[in-house]
């Protein structure tokens, strides 16, 4: 089922999420529906919060396309892309890794706002899945950058907070129109 997509100017979207205790708790549909949802929108990825749930859960596939890493690690051993995605993950704990790089984004709560946003290039660290364990992962390109889109959104962060103050000056204007309709 398709799941209505919150916007900008929704306070589900600045909340912090609280950590799911027992990965057993969140409905398979849910994840079933979020990446539906995500899919339908043409999106990368997809959090709790941007459906309106207030849970650090988020949905990730990259797996369009296949180059989009140069490398991907789980739990020591590299794997492929097409064998991770679709990623649904849950309490992600990582930290950046690498030279910050600054890319293109966009968001699907943020309507027609695309802007650089610098990020590391790379990821390593741990994410929850659904079945309980956890994952240690070390990757780069596209799938590091969405997975850290993700987090920020299960941290309340939104990309706008990202950029610089010129950019953000620029974009004012269009953010304002945005947050009045969605009052």
């Amino acid at each position: 089922m398709i799941l209505p997509i919150t916007q900008y100017g929704d306070p589900i979207l600045r909340k912090k999420c609280p950590v799911i205790a027992d990965p057993g708790s969140v409905p398979e549909q849910l994840v079933t529906d979020m990446l539906e949802t995500m899919h339908d929108a043409h999106g990368v990825g997809l959090a709790g919060p941007q459906v309106g749930v207030d849970l650090r859960l988020a949905v990730v596939d990259v797996s369009h396309d296949p180059e989009c890493v140069s490398y991907l690690r789980i739990d020591g051993e590299d794997v492929d892309l097409a064998d991770l995605m679709p990623l649904a993950f849950i309490n992600p704990d990582f930290e950046g890794d690498g030279e910050r790089e600054s890319l293109e984004e966009g968001c699907l709560s943020i309507h027609d706002i695309r802007a650089q946003v610098r990020r590391p290039g790379a990821i390593r660290g741990t994410l929850g899945l659904l079945d309980g364990r956890r994952i240690a992962i070390e990757t780069d390109g596209l799938l590091a950058r969405v997975i850290q889109h993700e987090t920020d959104h299960l941290n309340g962060v939104l990309f706008i907070d990202r950029l610089s103050t010129a950019a953000k000056v620029s974009l004012r204007g269009k953010l304002k129109r945005l947050r009045a309709g969605a009052s």
